[in-house]
């Protein structure tokens, strides 16, 4: 098998998910399309030579629709002989498209490509794409199919997550973010967006509170209470009936933000890296994914996560940095119930709470902000993973080189 490299990485600051967000003026595609040229700036190399862009997006509708991939490459002045593509795993949608780029490169089908994501939610509204999950009764009385607020608040309950337990990770979230950009720990990854005369609208992570409070967050109102008395708690117990009643913990300061925000990632063979003098920064160690559940559907990261490290012949101890994409407080917490590990361990950086959680590029940046803190630390390896809709997950492992 051949080995798949990671030569480089880059992502956009996020911006605020809303029309006064300081990326709302950037399409999508020019939003990946800035990423996508950021790496052929940083690196010296025949952009001919990349077989494929794979790009994630979840809200593939409107201006996101009609594989973005391929037309933030042409944007991107990748030319004519560059293709792309489309994928969507909601959630993981970014790490699933890095894991697919390696997998062509591991299999000897590729020797370059490109694994990215994008995800501009002032522009396209998430879940404008609708589905038959939820639309097609038949579909959706099968899935037993509720809000992802639903699934999260479900899993605080039956595992015994309390508000003040998922408000105070909250808080841990904006301030590891808070030290992270302090210390500079981001800038080596970040490609400020520029607006269509060259000036830079956002060079930061908009949507940081790192001055929240847990008095901040006891004022807010718990968000999915309503949606559960219109019908999905109901759904919820029928499936989970040992929880007897639901425990809504949920709320906009212990969830993830919704921002818009690209992300991509430069893989290739060792020989492509000699080539045109690339450093290896890690390989591709292995990759997984999973289904559980579509009701509770969030809590499958701990089972990928044990899925990859059997199929890397590893252990958890051999892991030194930890990235779960914080959907939700009630998310990481499980996965560190599940995994036996201390929040301590887990997103030393912050993550989607305090920065959001652009959805179709958030699988890169957390592998991104892996690799980065690997790189800091002198560390081996390190494990990304993310829930995702529908009752999935994914993880990645990665070892620098």
């Amino acid at each position: 098998m051949t080995e798949a490299y990671i030569f480089d990485h880059v992502r956009s600051p996020r911006g605020r998910g809303k029309k006064d967000g300081a990326l709302h003026e950037v399409t999508p595609v020019n939003l990946l399309s800035q990423m996508l040229r950021a790496l052929t700036v940083r690196n010296d190399f025949d952009v001919s030579s990349i077989d494929d862009v794979v790009a994630g997006c979840v809200t593939a509708v409107g201006e996101q629709g009609g594989n973005v991939g391929r037309f933030a490459a042409y944007m991107a002045d990748y030319g004519d002989g560059v293709p792309g593509m489309h994928v969507n795993r909601f959630c993981a949608s970014a790490l699933v498209a890095v894991n697919y780029a390696c997998a062509r490169v591991m299999a000897g089908q590729a020797d370059m490509m490109v694994g990215c994501g994008v995800e501009s939610m002032s522009r396209v509204t998430m879940g404008f794409d609708g589905g038959a999950w939820l639309f097609d009764p038949q579909v959706s009385n099968k899935v037993g199919f509720v809000l992802q607020g639903i699934s999260a608040d479900l899993i605080a309950t039956k595992y015994g997550f309390s508000r003040e337990d998922c408000d105070q990770y909250a808080i841990l979230s904006q301030k590891r973010s808070k030290a992270a950009w302090d210390a500079g720990y981001f800038k080596n990854s970040i490609v400020n967006v520029k607006d269509q005369i060259g000036l830079t609208l956002l060079d930061h992570d908009q949507h940081m509170r790192p001055s929240a409070t847990l008095e901040d967050l006891g004022k807010l109102k718990s968000a999915f209470t309503d949606y559960g008395e219109m019908g999905f708690d109901s759904v919820a117990l029928q499936k989970y009936p040992e929880t007897e009643t639901m425990d809504h913990v949920h709320h906009a300061g212990n969830s993830s933000g919704i921002v818009d925000g690209a992300a991509a990632m430069l893989i290739g063979t060792k020989e492509m890296g000699e080539k045109y003098k690339l450093k290896a920064r890690a390989k591709m160690t292995s990759f997984a994914d999973v289904g559980i559940d579509p009701t509770i559907m969030l809590s499958g990261p701990a089972a990928a996560a044990k899925k990859a490290l059997a199929r890397a012949g590893l252990t958890k101890e051999d892991i030194d940095i930890w990235e779960v994409n914080e959907a939700f407080s009630s998310v990481v917490l499980r996965f560190c119930q599940e995994m036996e590990l201390s929040t301590e361990e887990v997103n030393v950086n912050g993550g989607s709470i305090a920065m959001g959680h652009p959805l179709g590029a958030t699988g890169a940046i957390i592998l991104g902000t892996a690799l980065d803190e690997l790189e800091r630390t002198g560390k081996r390896y390190a494990l990304a993973a993310l829930c995702v809709a529908g009752g999935m997950a994914t993880a990645t492992i990665i070892e620098r080189v």
